[in-house]
């Protein structure tokens, strides 16, 4: 079995998903020009990309318990990935409570697992193969974003 790559992922996945990686590069990428000429908009725009994430975590979560209710399957076999479902929303809930560095370290924490649990989803064959080629790509991306405004934090 061949994984996938993102010439595989369907066209409008593909488009929505890296579409959805604006906010997190272009957030930073003000908190960075502005941080030093107007540190009251680069800071708006930390705290928007923070909660961005907050959002986008949660959302990686629920595409688990949206993958459960497709399945149909019975309420023994879902405990887990029901269970995991509602854990990175709990994360982003703390992460939104948090000071800038933890909050930020927080999400990196969380957008990781939710990758590894989406693998072992793809490979439980509980996911589309495409889906792993996109999210490979939209968790890079994102980590890298959340890294650049952590960078910008400690420099």
């Amino acid at each position: 079995m061949t994984n996938a790559t993102l010439a595989d992922v369907p066209f409008p996945a593909r488009v929505l998903g890296l579409g959805g990686v604006i906010p997190f590069a272009g957030c930073a990428a003000v908190f960075w020009a502005l941080f030093d000429s107007a540190p009251f908009w680069a800071w708006k725009a930390f705290e928007a990309q923070l909660f961005y994430g907050v959002v986008i975590l949660s959302f990686l979560g629920a595409v688990h318990w949206g993958s459960v209710l497709a399945a149909r399957e019975e309420a023994e076999q879902i405990w887990f990935r029901l269970g995991w479902s509602v854990m990175p929303a709990l994360l982003a809930w703390l992460a939104a409570l948090m000071n800038p560095l933890p909050a930020v370290l927080t999400l990196v924490v969380g957008v990781t697992a939710a990758y590894f649990m989406d693998l072992r989803a793809r490979d439980q064959g509980w996911f589309p193969r495409w889906y792993l080629a996109l999210r490979k790509i939209l968790t890079l991306l994102v980590i890298a974003s959340l890294a650049a405004s952590l960078v910008r934090l400690v420099v």
